[in-house]
């Protein structure tokens, strides 16, 4: 489970009631809106892709099948936790996180503890049973570090939080990996370096955009602590860093030319949009940046995979 954050958005117009009084449809809602499903599908890309780079670009189909499952139960588990622990700063941050299900009232935390235990539970034996225990270790490892190190260790106490809490997020590309085979090698720990450093810049434009709601809710985010104009030359550090560091394993043959081509291309957009916004800070900048970033780590998975595939 990485600590990726969701996209601002509209609040929901389901009705905030006693849980006895919701329809059957909006309960079920609930429940799939304490797995973060956007934040879910992101994570789960990189492990699929991480898993068929892993497997030379063909990874078995039951093996695949069980980590895209699996790898979803561990996400959504770790996401329900997050939602119990952190549901008094939700109801502080406005409109996108009060309507949360059990922020509003209509999941108990007690519910939603046991359906996030379920769902870790079921992700360990489908993923053991079907690809191997390393890569269910590391799938549940990675929402344990999530709820455990992040929430309830970091975010609340550090601005540092999302350059330690990132981690977590960079446990799927790891699972995914082990899938494969049941071993990591050296694919697997580019890919798990590159999410951490990818974390940071990703967060610090969101936070930027929500610098007011981490404020109210007491929440030392580095724009709060420090302020745009600190956090964006952060960004910009970060996001050249990340750029290097994808490039490496295009050099050194780890990944192939597709791959690099790639990497480049992303990079310089990415890094293109942090100067911008070093230049200039700002929310229309810090919002490019970070809907941009959700689409470069997709891309430059998919990247990963097809290079594989047409190695």
């Amino acid at each position: 489970m990485a600590v990726v954050s969701e996209a601002p958005g509209r609040r929901s117009d389901v009705l905030v009631a006693e849980p006895a009084a919701i329809a059957l449809p909006a309960r079920w809602r609930d429940y799939l809106t304490l797995t973060k499903p956007r934040v879910m599908s992101l994570l789960v890309l990189t492990a699929i892709c991480a898993m068929v780079a892993g497997a030379g670009g063909a990874p078995r189909a039951i093996p695949l099948l069980a980590l895209l499952v699996g790898g979803a139960l561990a996400c959504g588990g770790a996401s329900s936790f997050n939602h119990v622990l952190d549901r008094d700063i939700d109801k502080l941050m406005g409109e996108r996180t009060a309507g949360r299900p059990v922020a509003a009232g209509r999941i108990r935390p007690l519910d939603a503890v046991i359906f996030g235990t379920t769902l870790s539970v079921l992700s360990f034996g489908l993923m053991w049973a079907f690809d191997n225990l390393l890569a269910a270790a590391l799938a549940v490892a990675g929402g344990a570090f999530y709820v455990v190190v992040y929430t309830l260790g970091l975010k609340r106490r550090t601005p540092s939080n999302i350059v330690i809490g990132g981690a977590a997020g960079a446990f799927p590309v790891l699972s995914g990996w082990a899938a494969a085979h049941g071993s990591l090698s050296a694919g697997a720990w580019y890919l798990f370096a590159t999410v951490i450093v990818w974390t940071p810049p990703h967060f610090w434009a969101l936070a930027v955009l929500l610098r007011q709601q981490y404020a109210d809710a007491g929440i030392p985010m580095l724009p709060v602590v420090r302020g745009e104009r600190h956090t964006a030359l952060q960004v910009l550090v970060y996001s050249l860093a990340l750029t290097a560091l994808t490039i490496v394993p295009g050099l050194t043959g780890t990944f192939g030319v597709f791959y690099l081509v790639c990497a480049v291309a992303l990079g310089a957009v990415f890094s293109g949009f942090a100067w911008r916004l070093w230049r200039s800070p700002g929310r229309a900048r810090a919002a490019h940046l970070f809907h941009f970033s959700l689409l470069y780590l997709a891309l430059l998975s998919a990247a990963v995979a097809l290079d594989a595939v047409i190695r």
